[in-house]
């Protein structure tokens, strides 16, 4: 009799407990509905929600549809570039060395263009081939330094940054553009546009559906998120890690390349400081698109998403007249809020 009183009294606290749980859920609902919205979805609606209302409110033309459309053809470059820190992000690493890689395929496709100048059309070709290879190269001897010595990607990216960086420096004798690029190759990568829309973005939506292919459809990438998801498991499973680090990055770096000789062309010049910036908005856009720092989580399409959150900051503080030091400052603060905001979100599932 004892005990069923005792366990009365529990069921009751414990339905009183419950009642008071749905109270509150019901007292405050946008609460409840703003940390669904956070949990699943991160800081990523929060902050371009932000964005869009203070910028359109500061200053009406940064919603016109001709803004818009320079926003779209901006933001393909750092789609590009965040694509490939996507994939080193999702199997737990991450790539510092993009920055300099994009000069080093900048510097060297444009000698190739221009020391083949007299071969028409073989001079773009061989050109953009040499940019992407140059891009697979380094991803090649990051994922083989982190595979086979077990080096932090943090330390291997960081060292392969500064070698390309400072190849760079020694090729152009201190930083010299290389001017002289086809103009076939300037007008149709780096002007040109194909019933209204810029080839640019064009490219970047064909590689996209390529990543999205490799990663939802293919060994290849179920692996990818697997040694990002549990190392040890996977390991287990009798996955090859060290042979898939090694192709994870070698595809970033591919990607890389490409993008490096798309903001060639836009630039109509090779350029020793071009795309240094990259590391910084690349890590920034995919964390803030959802892209666990720890590996093994994020969507493609949120990576896209805050690359373009990324630009339109970016954009909008430009329209603005922030002074550019303040936007290291802004973008510096974003990186940190993002990361801590995936901390916790991470805490919260």
């Amino acid at each position: 009799m004892l005990w069923a009183t005792e366990q009365s009294d529990k069921d009751n606290s414990q339905t009183a407990a419950g009642d008071d749980t749905v109270a509150q859920a019901s007292a405050n609902p946008t609460g409840n509905w703003l940390k669904t919205i956070f949990v699943r979805f991160g800081v990523l609606p929060f902050v371009l929600l932000a964005i869009i209302v203070t910028f359109a409110i500061w200053e009406p033309s940064f919603i016109s549809g001709n803004n818009l459309f320079n926003v779209s053809r901006a933001s393909t470059y750092l789609i590009m570039i965040t694509l490939a820190q996507m994939i080193c992000l999702l199997c737990a690493g991450l790539d510092l060395s993009v920055g300099g890689s994009i000069t080093l395929v900048s510097i060297l496709s444009a000698s190739t263009m221009v020391s083949l100048s007299g071969l028409t059309g073989y001079d773009v070709a061989l050109g953009i081939l040499m940019g992407i290879g140059v891009g697979t190269a380094v991803g090649a001897l990051n994922g083989f330094c982190i595979a086979v010595f077990k080096i932090s990607p943090f330390i291997v990216t960081l060292g392969t940054m500064t070698i390309t960086h400072g190849i760079t420096l020694i090729i152009t004798r201190g930083g010299n553009p290389i001017f002289g690029l086809p103009k076939p190759f300037v007008k149709i990568f780096g002007t040109g546009q194909l019933f209204g829309i810029p080839s640019s973005v064009i490219v970047t939506v064909l590689l996209i559906a390529v990543v999205y292919f490799v990663l939802s459809w293919t060994k290849f990438g179920r692996y990818i998120y697997a040694l990002g998801g549990n190392r040890e498991a996977a390991i287990v499973m009798g996955i090859p890690v060290g042979l898939y680090t090694f192709f994870a990055y070698t595809f970033a770096g591919s990607i890389t390349g490409l993008g490096g000789v798309m903001l060639t062309a836009r630039v109509a010049s090779g350029e020793a400081t071009l795309g240094l910036e990259m590391p910084l908005l690349s890590i920034a856009a995919a964390v803030l698109g959802g892209i666990s720092l720890f590996g093994g989580e994020g969507k493609l399409y949120s990576a896209v998403l805050g690359a373009i959150t990324i630009i339109l900051l970016q954009n909008g503080m430009d329209i603005a007249n922030i002074s550019s030091f303040v936007q290291m400052v802004a973008m510096g603060s974003i990186l940190i809020l993002v990361v801590a905001a995936d901390r916790y979100r991470r805490l919260l599932r």
